[in-house]
């Protein structure tokens, strides 16, 4: 045998190895480790703690957390519902406004989901709207173990102007979040690709806003696996 043969088995045996070693990552680069850890941490129960109307009513807790903000009606409940395998944990309305505190839900003792009161709303006083944005706002600032906040916007709207100012909001408040597309099974995969390409050109202009837009359907469950999957590599961190 030739040595320059030898060198061609050893460097093919070498990238044989490194592949198998090597973890698989599907389209969206989750493996299939992390979509167990994430199918296992979701499968626990999930229990629902309180409604905060006031700041001194937030729940002391060194739990990590992942908050849950969007317009009235975006879908926040319905995904929360589906992630946690329940139907009826977070109340759904088809009132707008509807929800107006920071609901708090323990999972496994693992990590707190805290539901937003939902904005882009119109039957509520200017008061009303006020007492909210400072309640949030508060909660947003003072959350040390807050990980990230998930802004859920509808696919067959994109980013509205109310998404924005809170894009502009968290910015400011120097806390990461992540746009997550909901209600995606109503577009087309087309449709779906260009507008997460138009939300990633706007993402060079918000300083804390993570990357990568996930898009999920409560109803045809797109997308749940691979949230669950950041959510709980989200907790280890």
């Amino acid at each position: 045998m030739f040595p320059s043969d030898e060198n061609e088995i050893s460097e093919e045996n070498e990238s044989t190895e490194a592949a198998e070693a090597a973890p698989a990552f599907d389209e969206d680069g989750v493996s299939p480790e992390q979509l167990e850890v994430g199918r296992l941490l979701f499968a626990k129960e999930c229990t629902f703690v309180l409604g905060a109307v006031k700041l001194d009513q937030i729940p002391t807790t060194s739990l990590p957390e992942i908050a849950f903000a969007g317009r009235s009606n975006v879908g926040k409940s319905s995904l929360i519902n589906t992630l946690t395998r329940r139907k009826y944990l977070a109340r759904t309305s088809n009132t707008p406004g509807r929800t107006q505190e920071i609901n708090f839900f323990n999972l496994d003792e693992k990590l707190m989901i805290a539901d937003l009161p939902g904005f882009g709303y119109a039957k509520v006083s200017r008061s009303r709207v006020e007492e909210w944005t400072k309640l949030v706002n508060s909660y947003l600032k003072g959350r040390a173990q807050l990980r990230r906040v998930l802004l859920l916007v509808d696919s067959r709207h994109g980013l509205k102007s109310s998404d924005l100012e809170v894009m502009k909001m968290l910015d400011v408040a120097a806390v990461s979040y992540q746009i997550v597309l909901t209600k995606s099974d109503k577009i087309g995969k087309v449709d779906c690709a260009r507008l997460i390409k138009k939300i990633n050109e706007k993402a060079k202009h918000h300083t804390a806003l993570h990357p990568e837009v996930i898009a999920t359907s409560s109803r045809k469950g797109i997308g749940i696996d691979i949230l669950r999957a950041r959510l709980a590599a989200l907790c280890e961190d």
